[in-house]
C-alpha cells in the first residue's frame, strides 16, 4: 500500500461517500439488532441469557482479536478488495446467522465480527486516500454519524420488523446495508474491487523483508496512548449503552421512559459527530480531547452526584460518546503516515479499545451484583473516562508533532 493520490474524480467522490454511510450502517446494525429480539431468540432456540448476550459480545470480542488479521488482510489485498471482501462477507454472515439453529447463529455470529473488523479497519484508509486532507475530518464525522443513525434506525425499526416476520427475518434484513454498499462499492471500482491490488502484493512482500512502516506506526507511543483513548472511549460507550436504562430503573424510573432516555444518549451521538471537526479545527486535537473527556464526565459525575438532571447528564455525554469515536477515527489519519502507517495504527488502537469495550457490561454488571449498589461502577465508568481524557490530550500533543517530523 503505497502513497497514492486519490482514485476517484470529483464526481464520483459522491459515490465513495455513499458506500462509507452504507458500509458504517452495516458496521453495527446486524450487532445491535438483536438486542430488541433477544427474549425472542432466548425462547425460539431455548438458550439462557447469557447465550444470546454472546450474539453481541462476540462481534466486539471480534474487532479486538481479529484486528491484526484485518491489517494483514487489507496489506495483501489492498484496500479495494477487502471493503468488497467485508461487505460480501457481512451479508452472508447474516444470512447464515438466520439459517438454521443455535450452531448456525453462533457460526454467523462469529463470521460477522470478522468481516464487520476488516470494514473497521479498511475505511479510515480509504478515507484518507479518496479525500483532500481538510476533507478527511469531515467524511469521517459523516462515518460515524452514519454508525449511530443506522444503530437508531434499527433499534425502532426491528421489533416491527419481528411482529409481522419473526426474529431471523428481523435480524437478517440489516444486512441489506451491506448489499446496498457492495453494490455501489462494485458498480463505482468495477474491476479494482474485485482483485488484489499488485502494489499492495509487491508492498507486502518489501514489508516482509524490511521493517514495516506500519508495524513502525504500531509501536510509537503516540499509537499506544490514542489505543489508551479508544479503549477509555470504547469502555465509557458500551458500559453505559449495556447498562443505563437498567440504571435508570433503579432509581426509580418506568422502563419504557428509561428506554426513550437511553435512545437520547444513542441519538445525541449523531450531534456530537457532526461537531467534531468544527471542535477540532477550532481548538486542535489535544484541547478537543479534553473538551470532549469533560463532556463525557457528566454521566458518572452527573448520576453519582445529581441524578434527578438525567437529561442534562444523557444530553451532554450522547454529544460527547459521538464525538469521542468521531475524534480517535480522525487521529488514526491526523497522526500522518501513508496508507501502511495508517493501517497499523487502526490494527493497534482498534485492537485495544474494542477489547476494553467487550471487558465493560460484563464487569459493570458484575460489579453492580455483588455490591447492591451503581456506585462501585460509576466510579469505574469515571476511572475510563479519566483514562480517555488524560491519553487523549497527551497522544494528540506527540501525535501531531510525529506527523511534522515522522511521516
Amino acid at each position: 500500500m503505497s502513497v497514492r493520490t486519490p482514485r476517484s474524480p470529483a464526481p464520483s467522490l459522491w459515490g465513495v461517500a455513499l458506500t462509507i454511510v452504507l458500509t458504517a450502517a452495516v458496521l453495527r446494525s446486524p450487532i445491535v439488532a438483536v438486542a430488541p429480539v433477544a427474549r425472542d431468540i432466548q425462547a425460539d432456540l431455548a438458550v439462557s441469557a447469557g447465550v444470546v448476550g454472546l450474539l453481541t459480545s462476540i462481534p466486539v470480542l471480534a474487532f479486538a482479536v481479529c484486528a491484526p488479521l484485518a491489517v494483514a488482510t487489507i496489506r495483501r489485498l489492498g484496500p479495494d478488495l477487502a471493503l468488497t471482501l467485508a461487505l460480501a462477507g457481512a451479508v452472508v454472515a447474516s444470512v447464515v446467522r438466520s439459517a438454521g439453529g443455535l450452531p448456525a447463529v453462533i457460526l454467523g455470529t462469529a463470521l460477522l465480527g470478522v468481516f464487520l473488523t476488516v470494514g473497521n479497519v479498511v475505511v479510515p484508509l480509504i478515507i484518507k486516500r479518496e479525500f483532500p486532507p481538510a476533507r478527511v475530518p469531515w467524511v469521517t464525522s459523516l462515518f460515524t454519524s452514519a454508525m449511530n443513525v443506522g444503530t437508531m434506525t434499527v433499534t425502532l425499526a426491528t421489533v416491527p420488523i419481528a411482529a409481522v416476520t419473526d426474529w431471523r427475518v428481523a435480524i437478517a434484513v440489516w444486512g441489506g446495508f451491506g448489499l446496498a454498499a457492495l453494490g455501489v462499492w462494485v458498480g463505482l471500482r468495477r474491476a479494482e474491487a474485485l482483485r488484489p491490488d499488485p502494489e499492495a502484493s509487491t508492498a507486502t512482500a518489501v514489508a516482509g523483508r524490511l521493517d514495516g512502516r506500519g508495524r513502525a506506526a504500531a509501536l510509537t507511543l503516540s499509537t499506544w496512548l490514542l489505543a489508551l483513548a479508544f479503549a477509555g472511549q470504547a469502555f465509557a460507550f458500551y458500559g453505559t449503552t449495556a447498562w443505563l436504562p437498567s440504571l435508570l430503573v433503579d432509581g426509580g424510573m418506568p422502563a419504557v421512559q428509561a428506554g426513550a432516555v437511553a435512545a437520547i444518549f444513542q441519538v445525541m451521538g449523531v450531534a456530537g459527530a457532526l461537531l467534531t471537526p468544527v471542535l477540532t479545527g477550532r481548538f486542535s486535537a489535544a484541547p478537543a480531547a479534553v473538551i470532549i473527556g469533560v463532556g463525557w464526565l457528566a454521566i458518572p459525575l452527573g448520576f453519582l452526584l445529581a441524578p434527578d438532571g438525567w437529561l442534562v447528564w444523557c444530553l451532554v455525554g450522547g454529544l460527547a460518546q459521538g464525538a469521542g469515536i468521531t475524534w480517535v477515527f480522525i487521529m488514526l489519519n491526523g497522526f500522518g503516515g501513508d496508507e501502511r502507517v495508517v493501517a497499523g495504527r487502526s490494527g493497534t488502537v482498534q485492537g485495544v479499545g474494542y477489547a476494553a469495550g467487550a471487558l465493560a457490561p460484563p464487569l459493570l454488571g458484575g460489579v453492580h451484583d455483588a455490591t447492591g449498589d451503581w456506585t462501585p461502577a460509576l466510579l469505574i465508568l469515571l476511572g475510563a473516562v479519566v483514562v480517555l481524557l488524560i491519553a487523549g490530550a497527551a497522544g494528540a500533543r506527540i501525535g501531531v508533532r510525529e506527523a511534522r517530523e515522522r511521516w
